[in-house]
């Protein structure tokens, strides 16, 4: 079996999978500082809950955006799975990158458009609900064309309470109902926060549509696609799990 392990600014998500079925999956809080020793004692008690053991493990394979992290996700694959971890886009990426600075390309963007391409044909925009909240747009051929970079709804939240004393924290939901005229402080925050980041993701979709002139389908990861997803048409397609199919993909690729 394979251990997928997808390394974010916020969350490392660790996923067993069987060919391309994922059997199990985990996430903890990312910590650079965090040693294999402990990822591996956390990691085996997770294991063992789901019937799984470590020998069960076959082949690692690691796609990460925090440098810092890489190291010690390489040791546990070594000294507790007893093998080399796969680093996805060591050697490189299977798409090709029709931008100014390719080398600067996130591991989490290029395993979504990877993962997003395989299983949809045409044109693409993938929009990745994350710390940051990422537009990728994939031609037919796969091949990555550039995208948006804009802060995630968690990271606006906190900069607006952070930065305004008298602001409260609020939970990220949907509002009670659709009126974007709120009567108190929390429902205008709730508004302001959802329906705006709604307008937003309308807003962007739609221009990058017009730009591209052809017929796109709108792809959605993240954890937070669902919450939108009831009240926007933007999304064609939810897929919650398109980073870790790019790895498996990734994986396949390496041992074909």
């Amino acid at each position: 079996m394979l251990l997928a392990i997808d390394a974010g600014n916020t969350n490392v998500v660790f996923a067993l999978l069987e060919g391309r079925e994922i059997r199990a999956r985990w996430r903890i809080a990312t910590d650079p500082r965090r040693t294999a020793d402990e990822y591996a004692v956390w990691l085996s008690q997770l294991l063992s809950l789901e019937g799984f053991d470590r020998g069960d493990v076959t082949g690692v394979i690691v796609g990460t955006v925090v440098p810092r992290a890489l190291h010690n996700l390489q040791v546990l694959a070594s000294k507790y799975f007893k093998t080399e971890a796969v680093i996805a886009g060591a050697g490189g990426w299977p798409i090709r990158l029709d931008v100014e600075e390719p080398q600067s390309m996130g591991a989490d963007r290029a395993l979504n458009i990877i993962a997003a391409h395989d299983k949809h044909p045409g044109d693409l925009i993938v929009i990745d609900f994350g710390t940051a909240t990422t537009f990728e747009v994939a031609d037919y051929d796969g091949a990555y064309k550039g995208g948006i970079i804009a802060p995630g709804i968690n990271l606006s939240l906190d900069a607006l309470v952070s930065a305004a004393a008298k602001l409260p924290r609020v939970a990220i939901e949907a509002p009670a109902t659709t009126s974007v005229i709120g009567l108190n402080t929390a429902d205008q925050m709730h508004i302001g926060i959802y329906w705006g980041y709604i307008a937003m993701i309308e807003g962007l979709v739609a221009r990058v549509k017009s730009q591209i002139g052809r017929p796109v389908k709108v792809i959605a990861t993240g954890g937070l696609a669902v919450l939108f997803e009831q009240h926007t048409q933007v999304f064609d397609v939810i897929e919650p799990d398109l980073t870790i199919q790019g790895l498996a993909l990734m994986w396949e690729r390496a041992h074909s």
